[in-house]
């Protein structure tokens, strides 16, 4: 991790969050089972900040099965509640699963990829703020998708959730103009632009 480059500002200096910032934030992300996960994170991320869920990632991958789709459809939630290493939030840990089972119907005639991506038009959304301030907790577009979600049974995921979970997976580019991961991550969106 370079100290010496400008990035974004609400990683602070947590070596977990500017790993996150550097790595994966705002990456075009278009397979089901990535997408469930980062889903699944910003369930859980509700209410709390950020660096928690990234501290507690490699835990909750490993309770949850690696956040493979049909496996965590069969997890036993009360099972996970005596898991010390995951955030033990029952209503988060039964709207994973639930989640999951919801993902399995809507499979069968669509993929998440396709059904968030859609919203879209596959073709993601560069902004260009200078100041964090600027970057907007939720959109028209995360509103309309956290509508469509929840018709397909999903749960936890409103507006701000699904608008994170846009930002995540590069639907969206938030990183700040200023920041050296902005162009990186432009690029690979106008690529897929081109396609």
């Amino acid at each position: 991790m370079d100290s010496n480059v400008s990035r974004c500002s609400f990683p602070g200096k947590d070596r977990h969050y500017i790993a996150y910032h550097d790595r994966e934030w705002g990456v075009p992300v278009f397979n089901d089972q990535c997408l469930f996960e980062k889903l699944s994170l910003e369930v859980f991320q509700c209410g709390l900040s950020w660096v928690t869920i990234l501290k507690k990632r490699e835990d909750l991958r490993n309770a949850f099965a690696g956040f493979a789709i049909e496996k965590v459809a069969n997890l036993n939630a009360a099972r996970l509640m005596w898991d010390k290493g995951i955030i033990r939030n029952r209503r988060k840990i039964d709207a994973v699963i639930h989640n999951a089972r919801a993902l399995q119907q809507l499979q069968k005639t669509t993929t998440l990829s396709d059904f968030a991506w859609i919203h879209v038009e596959y073709r993601p959304i560069i902004n260009r703020y200078y100041q964090a301030s600027q970057i907007p907790t939720h959109t028209a577009i995360s509103e309309k998708l956290s509508k469509n979600l929840k018709r397909q049974g999903f749960l936890h995921i409103g507006p701000i959730t699904v608008y994170a979970f846009m930002q995540a997976i590069g639907m969206v580019n938030d990183h700040l103009a200023c920041c050296f991961r902005y162009k990186q991550c432009a690029s690979l969106q106008r690529e897929i632009l081109k396609t």
